[in-house]
């Protein structure tokens, strides 16, 4: 039995994109995983396989779109550290934060709508907080996956709650929206998916 060979990794990377989550099976379908999820289905849509390979505090693949090499990600610090795993993986490969596209949950938007955004603040998000610490930039590009809001909720016990079937819709959409990112340029992602609703069939 032979065992198949492992491809090798291409010499430059043109974008890293990162999926936000926690590891481990207990946050798997989480609202805070919205990243992770995300992330899995666009390697698979890119025929990259598992994302299971380590380095830099993450799990990561690598595959291409067209003539762009790309570098998926999943770090494996938590969500309160993920800077560190970017910041890492960012210098390994010498990539600037303008070429860093971060898939991540937002309960301040609708279930079911993304919003792509070039640049920014935090926006009371920790994971991104700890992103924008360690690259010194806000010049990162984000996709951020509707959540909703809690009920009267307390919002640590909500973002950790199995997410519902209309936010996952979002999340199914946030792998088209990173490869239009990527092919087309941010205001054309913008403009193709800013403010439609995914969980509505059009």
């Amino acid at each position: 039995m032979f065992r198949r060979k492992r491809e090798a990794e291409p010499a430059r990377i043109d974008y890293i994109v990162v999926g936000l989550g926690n590891p481990g099976t207990r946050y798997e379908t989480t609202r805070h995983n919205a990243g992770f999820l995300a992330i899995d289905l666009l390697a698979e849509k890119l025929g990259a396989g598992r994302i299971n390979k380590g380095k830099c505090k993450s799990l990561y693949t690598t595959c291409k779109l067209g003539d762009k090499a790309l570098l998926l990600m999943k770090p494996q610090t938590y969500m309160n550290l993920s800077g560190e795993a970017v910041r890492d993986m960012a210098s390994a490969y010498q990539v600037p934060p303008e070429r860093v596209v971060v898939l991540y949950d937002d309960i301040n938007i609708h279930a079911g709508r993304i919003r792509i955004k070039r640049s920014g603040s935090d926006g009371g998000h920790n994971g991104i907080k700890n992103i924008l610490y360690h690259l010194q930039s806000d010049q990162f590009p984000r996709i951020k996956i509707g959540m909703g809001a809690p009920a009267g909720e307390d919002m640590k016990d909500y973002v950790l709650e199995t997410m519902d079937s209309d936010a996952y819709q979002g999340v199914k959409a946030a792998p088209e929206a990173a490869l239009d990112l990527i092919e087309h340029g941010v205001d054309q992602a913008m403009q193709d998916f800013n403010g439609r609703d995914f969980s509505q069939p059009e």
